[in-house]
């Protein structure tokens, strides 16, 4: 068996290799089958139920994601052991795609977890694996983070046997094994962190990004194409479409229009960072999911206000430019008008929610007005001194 050492953080031309390419891709799978039940759920107005269950769907997707990423940043060696242990990684997302329509409908989460633990213990012996070619500190780290995520695994498969009819108890064993799961790597890594590269991650979320906003874009039209063709309703369906577009075009030009990897210097910059593309990439593939809500509302197939039809676009629009500005955007303006653009502008687009039927189209000239001024605000000469 191949030795399975860290990577150097100063690695020239570390890039993605097909196999995070294909692992991506297997992953909005189910992405795309949290957008297609939340669609369902606001439609038929259960919208905090809906939103409930996205929300911790696409945290099981979006957490065991992100492990594999940074693990993989630290030690991927590409052999075939570590290829096969991927693969069972990927299996286990399908698995929890194909639980996502019973959580949602019945609350049966059974199968979500199955996938969900399948997932987390292939990566539990990629850590093993780890630990047994290194010694020292890392090793120490390798073992906390193996026995960390078998332990949470544990409490999934406990939350199971709670009563069906116990939502309370459930949602709260949820939030303690969520935080239990986001803690686990700042125990393990309490005293060593892992050789992570900054580029190769910054590269890994940027990619993703682009995969579920491309998502995002590929529901939309999916859900124009049907009304059109059922209804007929090409006057009131182009202007959702059009306005679509913009706010999509907008997210993916606001997002990349910073090299963030310079920002990405140490563990506490990358954790604060890394932890908060759960907003990031949860809101973008709901603005692919409201988008279909506005279409199905237009069509008369949705039974909720246009208020709600249009929040479910620009709710996920706002948020989505909010947290880039937090994450990482602000750290990058160079006074105050330019810190100001993205959070107006995810003002304005929440201010677009009582526009009435025109409230995405006005969205998405917001969007690309607030894009417009931060290429204009970014072409300023710089301040003297």
């Amino acid at each position: 068996m191949p030795v399975m050492m860290a990577r150097s953080r100063t690695e020239e031309h570390r890039a993605s290799t097909p196999l995070e390419l294909f692992f991506d891709l297997c992953f909005v799978v189910a992405v795309a089958q949290a957008g297609g039940r939340l669609v369902h759920a606001v439609a038929e107005g259960h919208t905090l139920t809906g939103v409930g269950s996205y929300a911790a769907v696409f945290f099981a997707i979006w957490w065991a994601w992100v492990n594999f990423s940074w693990f993989a940043s630290a030690y991927d060696t590409d052999d075939p052991l570590y290829r096969v242990v991927t693969l069972v990684q990927i299996t286990g997302v399908l698995i929890l795609a194909a639980g996502v329509p019973r959580a949602f409908d019945s609350g049966d989460w059974t199968v979500v977890v199955i996938g969900y633990v399948v997932m987390r213990l292939a990566l539990t012996s990629q850590w093993l694996r780890a630990a047994h070619c290194t010694e020292g500190a890392e090793r120490r780290v390798a073992l906390r983070y193996a026995v960390g995520i078998t332990v949470v695994q544990l409490g999934w498969i406990a939350m199971l046997f709670l009563p069906a009819d116990s939502g309370p108890v459930r949602t709260a064993a949820f939030v303690v094994l969520a935080l239990a799961e986001m803690s686990v790597p700042a125990i393990a890594e309490r005293d060593r962190s892992t050789s992570w590269h900054p580029h190769h991650i910054s590269e890994r979320y940027g990619l993703f990004t682009i995969i579920v906003l491309g998502e995002t874009i590929a529901a939309a039209t999916v859900a124009v194409q049907e009304a059109v063709d059922e209804h007929d309703a090409l006057g009131e369906l182009l202007p959702i479409a059009a306005g679509g577009l913009l706010i999509v075009f907008s997210a993916w030009w606001i997002y990349f229009a910073v090299p963030i990897h310079d920002y990405l210097r140490g563990s506490r910059e990358a954790f604060i960072w890394g932890y908060g593309h759960y907003l990031i990439f949860g809101s973008a593939a709901a603005i692919g999911a409201g988008i279909e809500v506005a279409v199905e509302h237009a069509v008369g197939k949705a039974h909720v206000s246009d208020t709600v039809a249009a929040a479910a676009v620009t709710i996920p629009s706002a948020l989505f430019l909010l947290t880039v500005w937090t994450l990482h955007a602000r750290h990058f303006k160079r006074d105050l008008a330019e810190q100001l653009a993205l959070p107006v502008a995810a003002l304005a687009i929440l201010a677009c929610t009582f526009a009435g039927g025109w409230a995405v189209f006005v969205a998405g000239l917001v969007a690309a007005a607030a894009v417009a001024v931060e290429v204009a605000l970014s072409r300023r000469p710089a301040p003297a001194g």
